[in-house]
């Protein structure tokens, strides 16, 4: 999430307590979205540079691809899901434990109690931060508020059921259980997986540019029908990844590293090179590189642990350019159909 400063500056006069309190936790949680979205594209064409992170909220570089679907969607969700942890931790005056249901029976043997993540105040609060960045009324601004919202959605929706048992020797005659938020990677392959699953949304955008009409509403309420909330959407197609593009703000895959020959790769993995090097019509180049680490460690009374540093020659593989330049994808995708990483 790019926050710009004339929207700091808008939260800040208009709730400058509230800016102080949870602007540190937004900061962080937005970090925690970009970090998760590196990882997660690592071994794609387009692997959620910095760029694109700002171009999704620029107004002169705004775009509504696949991939900045899911841009917005992990910033919110890492947002509310700081916010969320924060709260339940004490870390702010006003928000704790959500403890509506405690006491309530749940199921069979089991009650509420416990401490349950509070998201309904990571919620609130992300939406007041995230979605203020969205000042725009045509098709593109209300395509990413629904993303952010989706975000939100997938830190619920990967929330389990936490449980204790209570009885004589322990017996768990009965339970408490609560609610708590999931590691935030299963919040991110949640995402990852609505990433592959999105819908392009059909809209004319030519009247949507003119203002918030309530034409424009209309036509903007109409190509959103049958979309659930939890759904990624976007309005254009994705450029060509495979090609530097300073402007739209990625690099290309050449000079990508990609991974090859290890047998407890993931088949993802495994696929690293052809997606990133073949398929963009270019060949893998194979180097030889000397890693200096740590070794043969040894703990010392009292109490220091002190290693020797090894060298160790490894293999690593990139992305380089033919001669003769780079060839269409097709072609190349013929001409290495069997070949498998």
């Amino acid at each position: 999430m790019f926050m710009s400063k004339q929207y700091v500056l808008i939260y800040f006069l208009s709730d400058p307590q509230a800016f102080l309190t949870y602007a540190s936790s937004v900061q962080v949680g937005a970090q925690s979205g970009i970090h998760e979205c590196k990882h997660q594209f690592a071994l794609e064409k387009w692997n959620c540079p910095e760029r694109t992170l700002q171009m999704s909220t620029h107004n002169t570089l705004r775009t509504a691809t696949r991939e900045t679907s899911f841009v917005h969607a992990i910033s919110a969700a890492g947002v509310m899901y700081t916010l969320t942890k924060n709260c339940s931790m004490g870390d702010f005056d006003n928000c704790g434990c959500d403890d509506s249901k405690i006491g309530q029976t749940g199921g069979r043997g089991w009650i509420w109690g416990g401490c349950s993540d509070n998201v309904a105040f990571g919620e609130k609060i992300s939406k007041q931060f995230v979605d203020a960045l969205e000042d725009g009324h045509d098709s593109r601004a209300a395509v990413n508020l629904h993303n952010n919202e989706a975000g939100r959605l997938a830190v619920k929706s990967t929330m389990r059921r936490a449980c204790k048992c209570h009885g004589v020797s322990g017996s768990c005659s009965i339970q408490t259980c609560w609610m708590q938020l999931a590691d935030f990677r299963e919040v991110g392959n949640y995402l990852k997986k609505k990433h592959e699953q999105a819908k392009k949304l059909e809209m004319d955008k030519k009247p949507a540019r003119s203002g918030n009409s309530a034409d424009n509403r209309g036509a903007i309420a109409h190509g959103f029908r049958g979309i659930p909330r939890t759904e990624l959407i976007f309005l254009e197609d994705s450029p060509d990844y495979c090609v530097k593009n300073h402007s739209m703000g990625f690099q290309g895959t050449e000079g990508r590293e990609c991974l090859k020959g290890n047998k407890n790769m993931s088949q993802w993995e495994r696929k690293s090179c052809r997606r990133l090097c073949y398929e963009c019509g270019l060949r893998v180049v194979e180097k030889r590189i000397e890693v200096v680490s740590s070794c043969n460690c040894k703990f010392h009374w009292c109490c220091t642990v002190r290693c020797d540093k090894c060298t160790q020659v490894v293999t690593k593989y990139y992305c380089a350019g033919k001669d003769g330049g780079r060839k269409p994808h097709n072609k190349t995708k013929r001409r290495h159909r069997g070949r498998r990483q």
